[in-house]
């Protein structure tokens, strides 16, 4: 069997979540030959996944645990445990769609040249209710380079990375997340459309949940000092590797 490994990074705030993210993956149809495991990652000692979780012994869910570092850390810890030859995200408080993984899967068998997917994200609000959001790109290949000019513009990404999923060798090649307080998975996300085209499926793919606790509502997620250093790092990174190819 051919595996796709799930990765998710757990910290307390987001344990009353951790339920319906597993749902939402246990109810996924796999295409044939394919199957998933589910690598959770607690952010910090005795954050207590397990006791969350509706079917802790699932022998698909590998459970561990690191010293507290944050989102990035906690998944390129949980990578280092995975074995799939396909990489995909799904944060602790956020719930896949039908279908989700069947269609990355699709894309990434399709496209052999491609190194990654992401899909459109709905917005899961408090009430329960789903936003979408104008912006996204057109359906099918995403030229390499593509996000970080849309990036390097805007200063935020085409794609939303929290859909990504991702060919293990592309992720491992650049060390996984970066070591950033936020914004690691966008700047994986710039790095990976350098070394490689994508793909944008239009069905959506994610609830992405919205709440306090999330770290997007941090006072500092969108500006002040630390966001531009998170922005010069990112964009600085991409720029290297851009230049190394270009060689």
């Amino acid at each position: 069997m051919k595996m796709l490994s799930i990765l998710t990074a757990v910290h307390p705030g987001a344990l009353p979540y951790l339920g319906s993210a597993y749902a939402s993956l246990d109810s996924q149809v796999m295409p044939d030959g394919w199957t998933w495991e589910w690598c959770i990652q607690e952010d910090g000692a005795d954050v207590g996944a397990r006791e969350a979780l509706p079917a802790p012994d699932d022998p698909r869910i590998r459970i561990g645990s690191s010293r507290k570092g944050g989102p990035a850390v906690a998944r390129t810890m949980a990578l280092a445990r995975s074995s799939g030859e396909m990489i995909k995200v799904l944060d602790a408080d956020d719930e896949l769609t039908a279908g989700a993984l069947a269609r990355d899967i699709g894309a990434l068998t399709a496209h052999p040249r491609i190194g990654w997917t992401t899909s459109r994200v709905l917005d899961l609000m408090p009430d329960g209710s789903l936003l979408g959001f104008e912006g996204d790109p057109p359906a099918g290949l995403i030229e390499r380079g593509a996000v970080l000019t849309h990036w390097r513009q805007h200063r935020r990404a085409q794609v939303h990375p929290a859909t990504l999923c991702m060919r293990r060798d592309l992720v491992v090649l650049l060390g996984g997340w970066m070591a950033l307080p936020a914004s690691e998975d966008t700047g994986l996300l710039t790095a990976l459309s350098v070394l490689s085209e994508g793909y944008f499926t239009p069905e959506p793919g994610l609830r992405y949940r919205k709440h306090s606790g999330q770290s997007t509502a941090h006072p500092d997620h969108g500006q002040g000092a630390e966001w531009a250093a998170r922005m010069s790092i990112i964009e600085a990174r991409a720029d290297a590797l851009a230049a190394l190819l270009d060689r």
